[in-house]
């Protein structure tokens, strides 16, 4: 959400010096840390005198400990730096907002909580003054003169605003970069970022949205990072919505989401990842004339997945991995005109699992392959059309007493695509047609 005038002029932005401070010394505590942990751990376990098969698992994961901490250290004054930066640069814009305003109130122009500058300089005129203001035959010219810098001034202020959003969405930026853990250091993904750039003006750039290349490939992308964060929401009942009830909690360590694709004439390349970790729980239910559903789901953990399909024309493949840690339930139901959905799950441990599939002409198939580790169980059944008019018909089904899995399969039907198709080989079959019979005509 953009910021306003009130905003800017209300903002009070010497916290952020103030939190730059603590971010600052929570880097050198993080360097304290790993200096302690690497003299006290690492190195008193790894003296010689323990060896072995469980001695090399403590010192990779000891190793993996030292880097997380090192790390910590990193984003944290990385943070600090951007924190610095952003203060100074705000302040900065914010000043110059306050200097327009005090210019123009100095210039008998008054400024309300919008930003709009109105001419007040006729108001403490005595009575026959404006009396004769009113009778001057250039009144009506003073007063158009009066309305067209007036709006000079609110263009200019509303200008400087502007600029200070930009500066504040550009902060924004940067700190959630700083936070997203891009390589596989440490622990892996998801861990603390070591390579977090503490430079505003690198860090803070927009993501360019797109870009066409000489040979002709066409690039759209877009990501976005969040986290810590906790919440919490409730509504209903609205029976003339059709909604009975929805809740939701959440307290997040961090998500993140990437997405992109490459095209080039009939051919296009897409792809995407998104991770998160935390816990989060919720639960709705609706009745409309459209029919009825109901769910609710909780979950505790991490997960993270990718996706890439590639499509020429009417062909298409695709596939997905994705993998979760911790534990979850859930379970949903719901029957109407876009479709029906029955299943439930629950499951305490790791998995992980792919899908492949295809699909020609707008109808596709795929089957999916899950390995658990960790008690649970899961069935589905669904049939639902999504928000491009795409009809998904899927079932699941897996078990793990320890150690077990889940096979499932999917398929699609994507009425526009087929429409497409039909009309495509149409038109072939019609040129096939009318080639045929300009050669027959030729004979004769």
């Amino acid at each position: 959400m953009a910021l306003n005038y009130h905003d800017v002029m209300t903002a009070d932005l010497s916290t952020l010096s103030d939190v730059s401070e603590a971010w600052k010394k929570m880097g050198q505590r993080f360097g304290e840390l790993k200096t302690d942990y690497e003299k006290h751990v690492q190195a008193a376990l790894g003296n010689g005198n323990w060896q072995g098969l469980a001695y090399g698992a403590q010192q990779q994961s000891a190793s993996a400990t030292v880097a997380e901490y090192a790390a910590a250290k990193a984003e944290a004054v990385a943070i600090a730096s951007l924190l610095t930066d952003g203060h100074a640069e705000l302040t900065r814009l914010q000043k110059a907002v306050k200097d327009f305003v005090r210019d123009a109130e100095e210039k008998d122009y008054k400024v309300d909580s919008s930003g709009k500058a109105t001419y007040v300089g006729y108001d403490n005129l005595s009575e026959q003054e404006r009396y004769a203001l009113h009778h001057d035959p250039d009144y009506p010219k003073l007063l158009s003169d009066a309305r067209v810098k007036a709006q000079g001034w609110t263009d200019e202020i509303a200008k400087a605003v502007r600029a200070v959003d930009a500066a504040d969405q550009s902060v924004k930026r940067a700190l959630a970069r700083a936070t997203v853990d891009a390589s596989g250091d440490g622990i892996g993904f998801g861990g603390f970022n070591a390579h977090a750039e503490g430079d505003l003006a690198k860090a803070g750039k927009p993501e360019p949205r797109s870009s066409a290349k000489k040979d002709g490939w066409v690039s759209e992308g877009k990501s976005e990072a969040s986290g810590p964060d906790v919440d919490k929401s409730a509504t209903g009942p609205d029976i003339g919505a059709g909604k009975l009830a929805e809740a939701e909690a959440h307290a997040d360590l961090g998500r993140a989401s990437a997405e992109g694709s490459l095209t080039n004439g009939p051919m296009k390349l897409s792809g995407g990842a998104e991770a998160y970790a935390g816990a989060k729980v919720s639960g709705a239910g609706t009745f409309t004339n459209e029919g009825i559903q109901g769910e609710g789901t909780g979950f505790l953990g991490g997960e993270a997945s990718a996706n890439g399909r590639a499509d020429l024309g009417p062909v298409g493949v695709y596939g997905r991995a994705e993998s979760m840690a911790g534990a979850e339930a859930g379970a949903h139901a719901g029957a109407g005109l876009e479709g029906l959905q029955l299943g439930a799950e629950a499951f305490a441990g790791a998995k992980a699992g792919g899908s492949l599939g295809a699909d020609v002409g707008g109808i596709g198939a795929g089957a999916t392959l899950e390995g658990w580790a960790g008690p649970g169980a899961e069935a589905s059944l669904d049939c639902n059309k999504d928000a491009n008019g795409t009809w998904h018909v899927g079932t699941k089904v897996g078990v793990s007493p320890a150690l077990g899995g889940a096979v499932g399969f999917e398929f699609t039907v994507d009425p526009g695509k087929v429409a497409d198709t039909v009309g495509d080989a149409a038109d072939a079959l019609g040129d096939a047609a009318g080639a045929v019979g300009d050669g027959i005509t030729s004979i004769f």
